[in-house]
């Protein structure tokens, strides 16, 4: 066998209910933060990819939204984000907490009878006693059972390194699906409108952070500097009084925090710029959720 045909590489997709530490987990595997975390469900919107590569192997991890009943076609789209990566599976990553089964008795009877390998991934174990986790392991095994069963904390990066080794052995024979340099497939713009996302996720409360969308309008770099201009959209007018504040001190504080965060990423000096416009009920006009990116 000659050295080429020894690569693996392999699609790796993370599913799970909202919450439960998807997003967590693939930053952890992936060693660098691509995608938001907060306490909030819905954090995630899109399929955000993070690729890993070795020597002889390379692991394209997706993150995806968590599980849901849509209520509106944002959401639908999100959930279409899912279904493709029950499609184009190599491995599965199932990653749960305790007994709480998936949002989706359709997609969780796929996982069972699925040829693809299915990996258990039973999170945040530190939050649980021995006994305990003991319990939640043998529950999965029994509802699981040809599937690898792996305990972790994905905050405390506990038994992270388990999960790379198992995912190593039962990557397909493969060569490399990108470039090893590459480490995910999104756009530094998609990442200056998630981060601005986050802030606005952590500052407000109740519908005001799941009705707006970032769309970054300019994005110029040079040596020492990058200029940004993002507009942020929100679907009443209410909401655009509560995302800018009195004299403007709300959207003040979620620039400061972006742009703190962006200088981290990009490693550079950041001039951020931020806007608020309303866009009626833009989660269910189909041409606004495809202008974002939520339908092909």
């Amino acid at each position: 066998m000659t050295e080429e045909k020894k690569h693996k590489s392999g699609f790796v997709n993370i599913i799970g209910n909202p919450n439960v530490g998807k997003s967590t987990l693939m930053n952890a595997l992936v060693g660098e933060k691509l995608s938001i975390i907060t306490a909030k469900a819905q954090t995630t919107r899109h399929r955000i990819m993070g690729i890993v590569s070795g020597d002889d192997f390379q692991i394209v991890y997706s993150d995806t939204p968590g599980i849901i009943q849509p209520n509106y076609k944002l959401q639908e789209g999100m959930m279409g984000f899912v279904k493709m990566a029950m499609i184009d599976a190599d491995i599965f990553l199932y990653l749960v907490e305790k007994k709480a089964a998936l949002k989706n008795e359709h997609i969780t009877e796929t996982l069972k009878k699925t040829t693809i390998p299915v990996i258990i991934v039973v999170n945040k174990i530190d939050l649980s006693d021995q006994t305990e986790v003991m319990h939640t392991l043998t529950y999965w095994q029994e509802q699981f059972p040809k599937a690898e069963i792996i305990p972790i904390s994905a905050l405390e990066k506990f038994n992270i390194e388990r999960v790379l080794d198992v995912i190593k052995e039962k990557l397909p024979l493969s060569p490399p699906y990108y470039d090893k340099e590459e480490m995910t497939d999104k756009t530094e713009r998609f990442f200056v409108s998630e981060i601005i996302r986050e802030k606005i996720l952590l500052n407000y409360q109740k519908e005001v952070p799941y009705s707006t969308e970032v769309d970054i309008q300019s994005f110029k770099e040079d040596e020492r500097l990058i200029k940004i201009e993002a507009l942020i959209y929100v679907a009443r007018q209410s909401q655009k009084g509560i995302l800018i504040g009195h004299e403007g001190k709300n959207l003040k504080k979620v620039g400061t925090q972006a742009r703190i965060d962006m200088e981290k990423f990009f490693e550079k000096k950041i001039f951020l710029e931020l806007f608020v416009k309303v866009k009626k009920d833009w989660r269910d006009d189909e041409r606004e959720l495809r202008n974002f990116g939520y339908i092909q």
